[in-house]
């Protein structure tokens, strides 16, 4: 791991993991929690996520004004999100702001105290982002593609939750799941700022040191038994929409980044990818086609989405597998892989001139892999994969029995 990037862990297992950039007038921060909708029993769908917005609500010393009035009064943002494996907290402010952002911090992710009123509010702000999304066929499509590759499994669960377990829930049901699932050897506060480790160290120490150490015997259900589905719904839409894809590659496992090169190149953010040369600049049938993938603790996912008019939905559907085919058949060319490879550094390049991203990537990497990586060893992983490391995992994951489909189809018109 770079030198830049430093570690320290309190008495309680809380990590610190921070990057002194003297260039920047801005400090990031932020608690990563590896915790996610994954951890939720059937009955707690959707509580993590509800607890990242009632964690903003109201603490044992703070009212929510205050919290929300903190960070923003002096110019800065105080953000969070939810995934299905981690739980992220994080402010950016300038850096004489950067101990209020650490105390804010703390005590939004460890004294939360879900007050009664503010329970109501939020369930019903959380009801209607979820119907904003199920109004959204492009949003929807993905939550039920997960339900698609990961049946029966709790990766495959909205982290939104259903309606009925978002009007369930009370008070002491937040309690309950942050008591059965924080550990703070899994809790890691990452920063950037110009500060130097010794001045992070100590907020840290007089803002996390007191909480008391917790520790869990927690093991996540892994998934298995992924079997291939087609599906068709009829949504009162005007274009058809559809996803493709099938389980993929673990977070581990050794032919990840392989595929993510390989994934970049048929339907990367890049306007020459594949999908889009082959399918929207050839024959103008999609506004947008796209092509990702999703690793997790002990699984992973990958897809392909577009839209289109429902008379070109079969070309594009078999437009699709001819690039996936190309793929499975025929090895790059030498300038053919040392073009994919020179994307997908220069991407990933400019992707790590955001400071706010790379601290956010840095609390997660820590949680998932015990270090975070720099860019030059992201970039020696990139040119040591050969084209036959490709033309394999091209076979291994776009084989034609295993590819799943979900299609919205537009409503017939009486």
């Amino acid at each position: 791991m770079d030198k830049n990037f430093q570690i320290h862990r309190l008495d309680n297992g809380i990590r610190i993991i921070h990057r002194q950039v003297k260039s920047t007038k801005l400090a990031h921060c932020g608690v990563a929690l590896n915790v996610g909708s994954r951890d939720e029993t059937l009955e707690q769908q959707g509580i993590a996520h509800f607890w990242e917005h009632m964690a903003f609500k109201g603490t044992n010393k703070r009212k929510a004004y205050h919290i929300l009035n903190s960070i923003d009064a002096v110019g800065g943002e105080l953000n969070a999100y939810t995934s299905k494996e981690k739980i992220h907290f994080y402010a950016s402010t300038l850096v004489q702001h950067f101990e209020k952002s650490v105390d804010i911090l703390s005590d939004l992710t460890f004294n939360s105290s879900f007050p009664l009123k503010e329970i109501e509010k939020e369930r019903s702000v959380i009801l209607e982002e979820m119907s904003l999304y199920r109004d959204d066929p492009a949003d929807a499509i993905g939550d039920e593609f997960d339900e698609i590759i990961f049946p029966n499994h709790p990766l495959g669960r909205n982290i939104l939750g259903t309606i009925d377990s978002v009007k369930s829930f009370q008070q002491q049901d937040f309690f309950d799941f942050l008591e059965q699932n924080i550990d703070t050897h899994e809790v890691v506060f990452s920063s950037i700022s110009n500060l130097p480790f010794e001045k992070v160290v100590a907020l840290c120490e007089k803002y996390f040191s007191h909480i008391p150490e917790m520790r869990k015997d927690r093991t996540r259900i892994p998934f298995t038994g992924y079997t291939p589905i087609t599906v068709e719904r009829k949504k009162p839409i005007t274009q058809c929409h559809v996803m493709l894809g099938a389980e993929s590659y673990e977070l581990h496992h050794s032919k990840r980044m392989t595929f993510f090169l390989l994934t970049n190149l048929l339907g990367g953010p890049a306007m020459n990818s594949r999908l889009n040369l082959g399918i929207r600049e050839k024959y103008g049938y999609v506004y947008d086609i796209s092509a990702g993938s999703s690793a997790y603790l002990d699984s992973g996912q990958f897809s392909i989405y577009f839209a289109t008019e429902e008379k070109s939905l079969n070309k594009c559907l078999k437009l699709v597998d001819r690039e996936l085919g190309k793929l499975r058949d025929k090895k790059l060319g030498v300038q053919q892989l040392r073009s994919v490879k020179q994307q997908i550094m220069g991407q990933i390049a400019m992707s790590g001139e955001s400071n706010l991203s790379i601290m956010l990537g840095m609390g997660k990497a820590l949680l998932d892999k015990e270090k975070f990586e720099t860019i030059e060893e992201v970039f020696t992983q990139i040119q040591n994969i050969s084209a036959e490391d490709l033309l394999e995992v091209a076979n291994e994951m776009f084989a034609k029995d295993r590819i799943s489909t979900l299609i919205y189809r537009p409503e017939t018109k009486q």
